[in-house]
C-alpha cells in the first residue's frame, strides 16, 4: 500500500462504490503521476477513511475500504500566532506531517501578517497534500484568523488542558506538564498556544492564564515564531507515541 499514490477528496464524491473525480484531480493523475485507466491509487476523505480504488475514466471504482492507524491517541489544537511572510506555509505543512488535529492561526498584538481569504484557502489546500504525503487518516481542520483575546473565550476552547508557551519567564517545561501516556486517550484534548516574533505581550499571558491556559517554556532557547509549534507538537508526539 505504501507505493501507492494517494489523493484527497471531499467526502461528497463518494458514490455508491465510486468516487467521482474532479477535472483538476484527472489532470493530476494522468499528467501528473501517470495513471492509466485500470490502475489502483488510495483515496481518502480527511475524515477518517481510505479507499484502494482503481482508475475508470472519470471515476475510480471502490475496490476496498482500508483501515488506518496513523493517528495520534490525543486531541491537539494548536493555537500559532501567525509569523510574518509565509512562515504560515511551513507550520501547518510541518504540523500536519507530525499529527496535528486543528490549526488556529490567531492576530495577536505583535501580528504584522493580514492574511487575505486566499491565504485561507491556500493553507488548507497545503494541509491535504500533507496528510497525502505523511498517510494521516485525517486532513487537520484550519480555521479562520482571529484575534488570539477573542478566541480565548469561545466554547470550543473551553474544554482540555490549555498551554501557552512563553520564551521568557520561569515557567516549567512543556514535556514536564503534559499528561502521561496512559492518561492520553482519544477523548483528550490539549491546547498549545505559540507566540508571534517578539513573544506575547504581558496582558495577552495575564488573559491568557485567566482563561485557563498554563504557562509553559520550550526550553532555554529563543526560538522562531515558525520553530516553536513544531517543537510543541513533537512534544506531544514523543510523550504519546513512546
Amino acid at each position: 500500500m505504501a507505493q501507492l499514490q494517494r489523493i484527497a477528496i471531499a467526502p461528497s464524491q463518494f458514490q455508491q462504490d465510486q468516487i467521482l473525480l474532479s477535472p483538476q484531480q484527472l489532470h493530476y493523475l494522468g499528467r501528473v503521476l501517470r495513471l492509466r485507466e485500470g490502475d489502483h491509487f488510495i483515496a481518502m476523505d480527511g475524515m477518517g477513511k481510505w479507499w484502494l480504488v482503481q482508475l475508470a475514466g472519470e471515476q475510480a471504482q471502490v475496490l476496498e475500504l482500508l483501515s488506518v492507524e496513523t493517528e495520534l491517541p490525543v486531541t491537539i489544537t494548536l493555537m500559532v500566532a501567525l509569523p510574518k511572510g509565509n512562515g504560515f506555509d511551513e507550520v501547518v505543512r510541518c504540523c500536519t506531517e507530525i499529527g496535528v488535529t486543528c490549526i488556529a492561526p490567531v492576530i495577536s498584538d505583535r501580528t504584522l501578517l493580514n492574511p487575505s481569504p486566499q491565504k485561507l484557502e491556500r493553507w488548507r489546500r497545503i494541509a491535504a497534500e500533507a496528510a497525502e504525503q505523511s498517510e494521516r487518516a485525517f486532513v487537520p481542520t484550519i480555521l479562520e484568523p482571529v484575534a488570539f483575546m477573542s478566541i480565548n473565550g469561545q466554547e470550543s476552547m473551553v474544554n482540555g488542558q490549555k498551554y501557552i508557551c512563553e520564551a521568557r519567564g520561569n515557567f516549567p517545561h512543556l514535556k514536564d506538564c503534559l499528561p502521561t501516556k496512559e492518561q492520553m486517550t482519544n477523548d483528550q484534548e490539549l491546547i498549545i498556544a505559540t507566540g508571534p516574533e517578539g513573544g506575547w505581550t504581558e496582558q495577552e499571558i495575564e488573559n491568557a492564564i485567566a482563561s485557563g491556559f498554563q504557562p509553559v517554556s520550550l526550553g532555554r532557547r529563543i526560538l522562531r515564531a515558525v520553530t516553536a509549534p513544531i517543537v510543541a507538537l513533537t512534544l506531544v508526539t514523543a510523550a504519546c507515541e513512546v
